[in-house]
């Protein structure tokens, strides 16, 4: 498949340097502009600096650039993970994401002393006023935020995301 094991903060990754980062990430969310790729990588710089390694999957690098590449890659990734930090803003919760959220979710209900939980980050202003309007979890689809809630934590800012990792270390 020709590919390269960058994907993981800090550079090229091993399984011995696994074992001194506070956690192993899956960084997940919308990554199609320019903006959305520097949130996500912003993201995975301040949470590597924590101390975790963070697998961001635009960095991962292949030769081949198809659906099965792509879903190979990034589902080792989630394997490999301890926890998914989930970026959920937009108008709705990204495709992709979703599904890196659901397959997640079953990870953590068949191994659960394998499997820290996922994370829900909501920075979205969008979001912010539904929530505070009394809608249920900020109007994030009920199914996704089913899953997020039942294996993790919904959160609203990094600072959140930063201390529910604390607590599962």
């Amino acid at each position: 498949m020709g590919r390269q094991t960058v994907g993981w903060c800090g550079g090229q990754r091993s399984k011995a340097s696994w074992h001194n980062a506070a956690m192993k990430l899956y960084i997940a969310g919308p990554l199609f502009t320019p903006g959305e790729r520097e949130y996500l990588d912003r993201l995975a710089e301040q949470l590597s600096a924590s101390g975790h390694e963070c697998f961001v999957p635009h960095q991962e690098q292949s030769d081949v650039l198809d659906a099965p590449t792509i879903f190979a890659l990034d589902s080792a990734g989630l394997r490999d993970a301890e926890a998914v930090v989930a970026w959920l803003d937009g108008p709705m919760v990204d495709d992709g994401t979703a599904c890196e959220i659901g397959m997640f979710a079953e990870l953590v209900r068949t191994s659960p002393d394998r499997y820290r939980g996922i994370i829900g980050l909501a920075t979205d202003w969008r979001t912010w006023r539904r929530r505070d309007r009394g809608m249920a979890d900020g109007g994030i689809n009920f199914f996704v935020g089913g899953a997020i809630l039942e294996y993790g934590r919904l959160v609203w800012s990094i600072e959140d995301v930063e201390n529910t990792l604390q607590e599962w270390s």
